[in-house]
């Protein structure tokens, strides 16, 4: 899971663009393959405040290199830290599923994201959206039932977290479309990692203190904190070549690559755990990839043809 990019002069450039994203996507399941491994130890909680925490160094230790410390208040602090509250419960979410499940199956249920945004959008925004893509989107779900039907027998109603990690980050998404991004990258990562860290930090000391099992505070080994740190660093990594791409390509052109994350993420989950999805995951995965690629594909329709009525005569 990344945050959506912000807009910058930067000269077009496909070919690199689609680089860049490839990579990105071959990295991010990295991040979760550390998350379900610690888990056997830390609590998801903790997990996913190291994620955070770490970000939020990270981007400290950059920002008084370049010096400019003083230089990372946001221009919408309140919006900013919204968006970093969403992005800390949409990978809480998505960090304790994978403690239960594979990573590569969830990551594919997570893919109904652009299905829920399309109807988010319809409902909140107002957009339209025709018959093709009201199609689209239950192939989409209809996807998503298939490869959550059996994890539901198996691991109850966990397996439903993906999903609601997908509804979170469309409206994560929804709130980008409604209020633009504003700051440059440092600056965003440096926002989402404070109030993802604040928030989660918060809960894991009430954890702690009311001794909630689950969200109570393990000391990390050294190995552990590393990986903690291991999982920061490519959350900042991973998000910073999206941005970059989408500076450099269109969205058309660098929709159909996100998908190389289910690749990566069934690779790196076989080699580390022995994960392999079965078939009729396979089929539920197609039609969760092939609704979202036509629905993006809908999508550039439609903004060319508003591009185009736009345009005066004359």
């Amino acid at each position: 899971m990344t945050a959506a990019s912000t807009r910058a002069q930067v000269p077009h450039s496909p070919m690199l663009a689609m680089l860049l994203m490839t990579i990105a996507m071959l990295i991010a399941p990295v991040m979760d393959i550390a998350a379900k491994y610690l888990s056997a130890w830390l609590p998801a909680l903790e997990v996913t405040f190291g994620r955070f925490f770490f970000q939020f160094l990270i981007c400290l230790v950059i920002a008084a290199a370049a010096g400019r410390i003083t230089r990372l208040r946001a221009r919408q602090p309140v919006i900013n830290f919204v968006r970093g509250i969403l992005l800390a419960v949409a990978s809480l979410s998505f960090f304790t599923a994978v403690k239960y499940m594979s990573v590569a199956t969830a990551i594919s249920i997570f893919f109904i994201e652009p299905m829920i945004l399309t109807v988010l959008a319809a409902l909140i925004l107002k957009e339209k959206v025709g018959l093709r893509r009201i199609g689209a989107i239950l192939v989409g779900l209809l996807g998503a039932m298939i490869i959550l039907r059996p994890n539901l027998a198996e691991i109850g109603l966990v397996s439903l977290l993906p999903a609601f990690t997908a509804l979170v980050f469309a409206f994560y998404l929804l709130i980008n479309k409604l209020y633009p991004v504003e700051d440059d990258l440092l600056t965003i990562q440096f926002g989402a990692g404070l109030s993802g860290a604040l928030l989660l930090g918060s809960a894991l000391l009430i954890g702690s203190y009311v001794q909630i099992e689950g969200y109570e505070f393990v000391l990390p080994t050294p190995g552990q904190t590393a990986l903690l740190a291991l999982i920061g660093l490519i959350s900042f990594a991973a998000h910073g070549l999206v941005v970059a791409a989408f500076q450099r390509g269109s969205a058309s052109l660098l929709a159909p690559l996100q998908y190389v994350e289910i690749v990566s993420a069934t690779l790196f989950g076989y080699v580390v755990f022995s994960d392999f999805p079965d078939g009729p995951t396979w089929v539920g995965i197609a039609l969760i990839i092939g609704s979202g690629l036509y629905i993006a594909h809908r999508e550039r329709i439609r903004k060319n043809e508003a591009q185009a009525e736009a345009v005066p005569d004359i």
